[in-house]
């Protein structure tokens, strides 16, 4: 079973997913995030994590695509001078910061905090949540996957841009998970 972790219902606007990909919605930020994706990691059938959602982006090309995320970062992590600005202090390895899920994507940063300038860590898209479910989903094994849709340019338009694109977001995923585009092997580790 793939097992899909999205923050809001109206990200997949009622639609149903296909056979094989179970979803559980988590409500917004890191900490929602994780409680979420612990749930899905004690099924004994959750042999993939997912993550679909919303982003903003301040890139203007990227605005209105589906894309697939391959490079994590944990924005609102600040530790410093004891780690970097995004690694979490006393970790080691991939645990501590960035997470490369490999293969062609975009730069995440995640964070609970909704971007409306562009935040002292770059990264192509932000959201609220995919670092946590990443996170969870290395530390036990479990391959992952992320596709984020942007809504919205990350601006002061932010949030009336994100109210106006988060069903053409639903259209675009519900759009490749017919197409099969959602293979276990796809954005796996």
């Amino acid at each position: 079973m793939i097992d899909l972790v999205v923050a809001l219902e109206a990200e997949l606007a009622g639609r149903s997913l296909p056979p094989g990909i179970r979803v559980t919605f988590c409500g917004v930020g890191k900490i929602n995030a994780a409680l979420a994706a612990a749930a899905i990691l004690a099924r004994p059938d959750c042999r993939q994590g997912m993550n679909f959602g919303t982003a903003g982006s301040l890139r203007p090309e990227l605005a209105g695509q589906l894309l697939r995320v391959s490079r994590l970062l944990q924005r609102d992590m600040d530790a410093r001078p004891l780690a970097a600005l995004g690694d979490t202090p006393f970790e080691e390895g991939a645990a501590a910061g960035v997470i490369d899920l490999g293969g062609q994507g975009v730069s995440l940063s995640t964070g609970d905090n909704f971007v409306t300038a562009p935040p002292e860590l770059a990264s192509d898209i932000v959201d609220m949540e995919g670092y946590a479910i990443a996170k969870a989903c290395m530390r036990a094994g479990v391959p992952f996957a992320c596709w984020k849709f942007v809504t919205d340019l990350a601006d002061e338009d932010a949030t009336a841009n994100w109210r106006d694109n988060v069903e053409r977001g639903a259209d675009a995923f519900m759009a490749l998970a017919e197409s099969g585009g959602l293979t276990p092997a796809a954005g796996s580790r």
